[in-house]
């Protein structure tokens, strides 16, 4: 028997319980990992909210991590038991082992240490997409991050740097500010003592930016939309303030005949090749130095809940691990 992180109903954070758990053997095309590490990220908590909902309950919780193989099942030809390997999906990786599809699983570069192979996978393969290929960002674009010195945001400071581009981020302090610039943002805005659309339409001499990328949701909509040049892009790939309230689409004429999408990583990694594309770009920028992951917070995984409190508080930067 080992344990896992469960939620028995949706609700706050103390819905997690630290439950024993039985892992069986590995089916046809799955791994049995023992988790080294777990990453920590937002959409953990609309699971335990239910604002996703998960299926059946009691259920495990978590979205990525990095293990070692301890069995393999039949069929099963790319990984030998001893792999280190990490992933993004499926869920359930709050706990010290789990089964999981082989196919949904990548093999970590042995420079790559655990800790910063399970901070990386879902939000640097999210930045990977989102500079990459919802929006092809280049030496002309000028784009604004919300929640810049987030876990995502810092990854996409420094890739977004790296291709040349101007980057607006905002933050919620000044200490934020600082970290966020030591990370490749060209410009920051506190939005807690300035309004960042005026910000946005002064640091740009009132053309607006190309894209905003946007995870806040419902605190940073509609005006998000006023910061973008006409027939500039509008994504909206998270909802950390609560979702955005149905609108018009005609919203979107009046600001200026703009472009809007709601993508996730799920629909740009769901065939293997597109998974393993994108994480041997992420694997590539780390190892050359280009992209840093900052893991600022650990906590022991039987201490999920006092992280999710954090990271709702806004307490936390960079990224945040979960040790089994």
């Amino acid at each position: 028997m080992v344990h896992a992180i469960r939620i028995h109903g949706y609700g706050g954070p103390e819905v997690m319980q630290w439950d024993e758990v039985e892992i069986g053997a590995p089916g046809p095309g799955q791994l049995h990992l023992r988790h080294l590490a777990i990453g920590l990220n937002y959409i953990d908590t609309y699971h335990r909210t239910g604002a996703y909902p998960v299926g059946d309950l009691p259920a495990v919780i978590g979205m990525e991590a990095c293990g070692e193989v301890v069995a393999v099942g039949e069929g099963v030809g790319e990984f030998a038991v001893g792999d280190k390997v990490a992933y993004a999906n499926p869920i359930g990786s709050y706990a010290q082992e789990r089964l999981i599809p082989a196919e949904r699983v990548v093999k970590v570069p042995d420079a790559i240490a655990p800790q910063t192979a399970a901070a990386m996978m879902l939000q640097g393969m999210t930045v990977r997409y989102l500079l990459n290929v919802t929006y092809r960002v280049g030496p002309e674009t000028t784009l604004l991050f919300h929640a810049a010195a987030g876990g995502v945001g810092l990854i996409a400071c420094q890739w977004a740097k790296h291709l040349g581009a101007t980057v607006i981020g905002t933050v919620g302090s000044d200490e934020k500010a600082e970290l966020a610039k030591a990370n490749g943002c060209t410009h920051t805005i506190n939005y807690r003592s300035e309004d960042f659309v005026a910000r946005v339409k002064e640091l740009t001499n009132g053309k607006g930016v190309d894209v905003v990328y946007d995870a806040i949701g419902k605190d940073t909509f509609p005006a998000s939309l006023d910061c973008i040049r006409p027939l500039g892009l509008w994504v909206s790939f998270g909802a950390a303030s609560g979702p955005i309230p149905n609108f018009d689409i005609g919203l979107l004429s009046k600001k200026g005949s703009l472009f809007a999408t709601r993508p996730t990583l799920f629909t740009y990694t769901a065939s293997r090749e597109d998974l393993v594309a994108s994480a041997e770009d992420l694997f590539g920028l780390v190892q050359s130095g280009v992209v840093r992951i900052a893991v600022n917070q650990t906590y022991p995984l039987q201490e999920a809940a006092q992280a999710h409190r954090d990271l709702e508080a806004r307490k936390t930067t960079g990224s945040t691990v979960l040790l089994p």
